[in-house]
């Protein structure tokens, strides 16, 4: 027990530059206090004491804002920052190195017994507010940027943005996730540069608009200039405002 409480010790510091000594993580971080409360509440319920593991679960809830369900499987070096609003439903998988950030919602999309919630495979990191629905698996090292939505596996070691997520896999993608990797940890799991990659393919088509608009009117300017009617239907353009659009694609 005392090995694997040195452990999580550990991983706060190797995650949080804001961790100052052990004894602040040990008396200071909730998530540290939630993961040792399920520890206690997973061994009552895989002991046929299921009530008092609830219960165990349920005043981890009410002291640190963090719902761990006590059937919820859950790996070594797991790291909860800030913790707030956390939840994991009874049948997740959790593997080892894993980053949760507050307002996580590991959970289900059935009412079915079984199988019915997500399987967080080693290193993955979930971002703040992301939402990871279903028996879905998150391949290791994978990262699901903040306030996702995912209801799909994610293969390992790519990035998910987006509502519903969406994989980022370009090759500028993966160096600039291989350069955060070498220059360290990557603070709610998303750089700042790294958006919905819809998003982006709307942006690009409008860009291409816009050009279009552009060679159009000079290619009816040079027309115009060498002599050659144009038709006046041809000439009307429809009203477009790519600014407009850019603004709700935003």
């Amino acid at each position: 027990m005392f090995i694997r409480l040195r452990e999580d010790i550990q991983s706060v510091f190797d995650r949080d530059p804001a961790a100052r000594t052990s004894w602040e993580v040990l008396t200071c971080y909730p998530g540290v206090h939630a993961i040792v409360l399920h520890r206690l509440g997973h061994w009552l319920w895989t002991h046929r004491c299921p009530w008092l593991g609830r219960l165990v679960s349920h005043l981890g809830r009410f002291f640190t804002g963090i719902e761990i369900h006590p059937g919820a499987t859950i790996g070594r070096r797991m790291f909860i920052d800030h913790g707030m609003g956390v939840v994991i439903g009874e049948t997740a998988v959790i593997g080892d190195d894993v980053t949760l950030y507050h307002g996580v919602t590991l959970g289900g999309t059935s009412w079915n017994k079984g199988k019915r919630h997500p399987t967080l495979e080693r290193g993955v990191v979930i971002g703040a507010g992301a939402k990871v629905l279903g028996p879905i698996t998150i391949g290791a090292g994978a990262k699901v940027g903040s306030n996702a939505v995912v209801v799909k596996d994610v293969p390992p070691g790519a990035t998910a943005v987006g509502n519903p997520a969406r994989i980022i896999d370009s090759e500028q993608a993966r160096k600039r996730e291989q350069m955060a990797g070498q220059l360290g940890f990557s603070a709610y799991a998303l750089a700042g540069d790294q958006d919905d990659p819809l998003a982006k393919a709307i942006h690009g088509l409008l860009d291409h608009a816009v050009d279009g608009d552009r060679r159009f009117e000079l290619l009816l300017k040079r027309l115009e200039e060498a002599g050659v009617h144009v038709n006046g239907d041809l000439v009307k353009a429809d009203q477009f405002d790519p600014q407009y659009l850019s603004k709700i694609v935003d």
